[in-house]
């Protein structure tokens, strides 16, 4: 890889622009505010007081106790790999056991609806109404993932949870709320410091990994080993009844989904349904540059990645199974095949835009809110540097 980046320097900095690019105008912006926040929800005991709310839903459904809900909201609003970073969160904090927090982060870790909706169905299909089909097969498939996970670790024994018999649920709930506040005795100027410096190391990881991604998939593709394998995929897809055609984008996103996404979108040889299906199961798995992050936050615990890997696959899986399903119905519903050639824009309706409208305040503003968080890590890092020397 070193031979290659010397050989072909214009590709490889062109992609580290792209990589750079994406985590400047959209990555950073629509992730830090969200870290911020959920680092002063686990702080203020809040977190702590959803968990009792949720224990009732998330214990049966996934076999995890109920603050494991607050990582999946937050995960599925605010995309990868915000599920894996609370779920190592409550694991440091000893609200998770191992078994438990690997069984959340199977199904916590998803694209966010900004991506889906914004660049995918609109910024590479030009369809917004397909945005709709690919969201509820990814967060569908997210779903069964958490149910099929339950059996994980099956033989270990469930945490025994001490419920007080006379006191309602909500009282619980408020306690735990103000016993996790008076636990926690930082001030207020503390909780929002480290809240910002943690969010914004995990935010440049996460940058780092997002351009050196980008430019070992423009290197393997230079190099011809995307197409060998490619090459082996066919016969893969000519039994699924897939164009061969979809090969190369189906390797591009094993490694990366945004491009892999985008190039599923310009194959002219598929049809829609057929696009829709690679484009879904892409999601569904995440590509390894995704899965290197989740790695990484997850290697400051004892949380193991192998599960996660496997659920990745199955999440592939199901969610180009369930697009398959769905999309009979949802083609009737929303009129999806009325786009059969994805080069053409579809004409918009005004009220179908939004999402493309949300994506352009990323790409004006996003910049500015990244420089504004940046210089405040500046100054809080500095700040905590003078007090401990």
């Amino acid at each position: 890889m070193a031979i290659s980046m010397i050989s072909l320097p214009e590709q490889s900095f062109e992609a580290s622009i792209r990589g750079l690019q994406m985590w400047w105008e959209i990555v950073f912006p629509s992730l830090f505010p969200f870290f911020v926040i959920s680092e002063l929800l686990i702080g203020f005991g809040v977190v702590k007081f959803m968990g009792v709310l949720l224990e009732p839903l998330m214990r049966p459904l996934f076999r995890v106790p109920g603050v494991g809900g607050f990582a999946w909201a937050m995960g599925m609003a605010t995309g990868f790999p915000a599920g894996a970073k609370l779920t190592a969160r409550l694991r440091q904090e000893k609200q998770l056991t191992r078994t438990e927090a690997e069984r959340l982060v199977s199904f916590t870790n998803s694209s966010s609806p900004l991506f889906i909706f914004g660049a995918v169905s609109v910024g590479f299909f030009h369809n917004p109404r397909l945005g709709i089909l690919l969201a509820v097969a990814h967060y569908l498939g997210n779903f069964c993932v958490g149910v099929m996970m339950r059996f994980y670790g099956k033989n270990e024994k469930n945490k025994v949870i001490s419920k007080s018999l006379t006191k309602p649920i909500i009282v619980q709930a408020l306690s735990a709320l103000h016993r996790t506040r008076l636990q926690n005795k930082k001030p207020i100027g503390k909780l929002i410091g480290d809240a910002v410096i943690s969010s914004i190391h995990t935010l440049l990881m996460i940058g780092g990994f997002i351009i050196l991604f980008s430019v070992i998939n423009k290197l393997l593709f230079h190099l011809n080993i995307t197409l060998i394998l490619a090459s082996i995929v066919e016969y893969a897809l000519t039994v699924l009844h897939l164009p061969r055609e979809l090969s190369v984008p189906f390797i591009a996103g094993l490694f990366e989904i945004t491009l892999g996404s985008r190039m599923t979108s310009q194959i002219e040889e598929a049809n829609l349904m057929q696009q829709a299906i690679m484009a879904s199961a892409i999601l569904g798995f995440s590509g390894l540059s995704v899965q290197a992050q989740v790695a990484s936050i997850l290697a400051t615990t004892d949380i193991r990645f192998k599960p996660f890997f496997a659920a990745r696959i199955i999440h592939g899986f199901l969610s180009g199974l369930l697009t398959f399903i769905l999309w009979k119905p949802f083609s009737l519903k929303f009129h999806l095949a009325s786009t059969e050639n994805t080069v053409v824009p579809v004409v918009l309706q005004e009220h179908d835009v939004w999402w493309e409208n949300i994506l352009h305040i990323f790409i004006k503003f996003g910049p500015l809110l990244t420089i504004v968080s940046l210089i405040l890590y500046i100054f809080y890092y500095k700040k905590r540097m003078n007090s401990i020397t």
